[in-house]
């Protein structure tokens, strides 16, 4: 299916690098990537515009082709990045939207639903989970210890060298019990759109370095009962990094929220779920 990558400014002055599937007019699902829109995968954005849907899959702020300052020290908060995506689609001329995130991403996504739930009409949150980076509520399941030692023990590849790069994101898809193969092209999709400038930015924010440093106060997992839109919780049974229980907690604390689990997948959604995944956002 055809695909059109675009930049939009919004009016604080932040350009978002996005990527357009689906007619224009149709009903708007808003994708934000986690960090870069390569988060999610083009079979689901595919099969989502195939049902009918202007799809709009983009990068965060610091990431792909968006504005870049300093990664490594934000000025802005999570407000700002949630914020944003507000701003975007009433750049894209639909109010409200479906809003998705996926990862780190889903945090944004939370946030900008309840500060601004005027801007969205739906919301579907990906393996993530209910609090920011740091430390975690006792009654979620942090990250898999022995999966953590593993990626950080793996050595860093020379950022320059591509082939490098993209076995580096192969080997830590095998650590997360995602598709190598996968991470290997996605991992190099990335770099040829930022001259080997920012896999290093995208592999460390997978592992929430740079989200950890953002401004996530004050907390927002004590208002997701307000939600008041449909909602879709999606969650691999296997992921290691927020493990399943971070989205029953998602799904229990929304209001009329649907759990869907992906028995077969980790931190990653697989092309082979990318139906399903679409026909559940759809529903919505």
């Amino acid at each position: 299916m055809h695909s059109e990558i675009d930049s939009v400014r919004l009016p604080c002055g932040v350009t978002l690098g996005v990527e357009h599937f689906g007619a224009v007019a149709a009903p708007l699902v808003l994708l934000a990537g986690g960090p870069t829109m390569f988060s999610w995968p083009d079979a689901l954005c595919e099969a989502l515009a195939r049902g009918g849907r202007h799809v709009v899959r983009y990068d965060l702020r610091d990431s792909g082709a968006s504005t870049t300052v300093d990664p490594g020290a934000p000025s802005y908060t999570l407000r700002d990045l949630a914020a944003d995506a507000a701003a975007l689609a009433r750049a894209l001329g639909h109010w409200p939207a479906h809003l998705a995130g996926i990862g780190v991403s889903g945090m944004v996504a939370q946030v900008a639903v309840l500060d601004r739930p005027d801007a969205f009409s739906a919301l579907t949150l990906a393996g993530t989970r209910p609090v920011a980076p740091g430390p975690i509520d006792e009654d979620l399941p942090d990250h898999d210890p022995g999966t953590i030692g593993r990626l950080f023990a793996l050595p860093m590849p020379g950022w320059s060298d591509r082939a490098a790069v993209t076995e580096f994101a192969a080997a830590r898809a095998a650590i997360l019990g995602d598709d190598p193969d996968a991470a290997r092209r996605t991992a190099g999709r990335v770099y040829d759109r930022t001259q080997g400038t920012e896999p290093e930015v995208h592999l460390a924010n997978q592992l929430g370095m740079v989200f950890a440093r953002l401004d996530c106060a004050p907390r927002w997992r004590e208002r997701l009962p307000e939600l008041a839109m449909p909602t879709l919780v999606v969650h691999g049974r296997r992921d290691p990094f927020f493990p399943v229980g971070n989205g029953e907690a998602l799904a229990r604390e929304i209001p009329g929220a649907r759990l869907l689990v992906l028995e077969q997948a980790a931190t990653a959604i697989p092309d082979a779920a990318a139906d399903e995944v679409a026909s559940a956002m759809l529903a919505l």
